[in-house]
């Protein structure tokens, strides 16, 4: 059985991958951005990453803190290759929110694509609203932190997580 590694991508090598996979997934594949999906988050967001036993980036999800407490996941994806069970979706949420929870989190939000709410759902998360965005049906969800425990996780320097604009 394959043995997948979640965590921060902290090396040019990692964030280059991270955000390769994102422009892969939400461009070209489900056509939601045009070019790039990068935005303004990116630049207060730390990136994960699952690495599968030949190092290969095969799944990503940001998270990023808009105000102190309050914290967000997003650009959640999985390489197509990989989309099986959603053993990977399942551990980049769990790295995601378990990580935030470590670093001071009171609420945990995510806005998430319809066909993934049920998903969501069995992972503790609460639909909290419908909401539209790209033209797209999501739901803002919140994950139920109890579910959550912190982890020992450090928290690096944002600095270090902009080698790329």
């Amino acid at each position: 059985m394959t043995k997948y590694t979640f965590k921060l991508a902290l090396s040019p090598t990692e964030i280059a991958a991270y955000f390769l996979l994102r422009q892969q997934i939400f461009c070209q594949e489900q056509g939601i951005f045009q070019t790039s999906d990068r935005d303004q988050n990116d630049a207060r967001a730390y990136p994960i990453i699952a690495v599968n036993d030949e190092y290969k980036v095969v799944g990503v999800v940001r998270i990023y803190e808009p105000e102190p407490g309050l914290w967000y996941g997003g650009r959640l994806g999985v390489h197509q290759d990989f989309r099986r069970g959603g053993r990977i979706g399942k551990g980049l949420i769990k790295k995601a929110v378990t990580t935030a929870n470590t670093w001071g989190c009171d609420r945990f939000l995510a806005t998430v694509q319809l066909p993934n709410v049920k998903f969501f759902q069995r992972l503790h998360w609460t639909s909290l609203e419908e909401v539209t965005i790209c033209d797209r049906p999501h739901h803002l969800m919140e994950a139920q932190l109890d579910f959550y425990p912190p982890s020992n996780e450090s928290r690096p320097s944002l600095q270090l997580m902009t080698f790329f604009p």
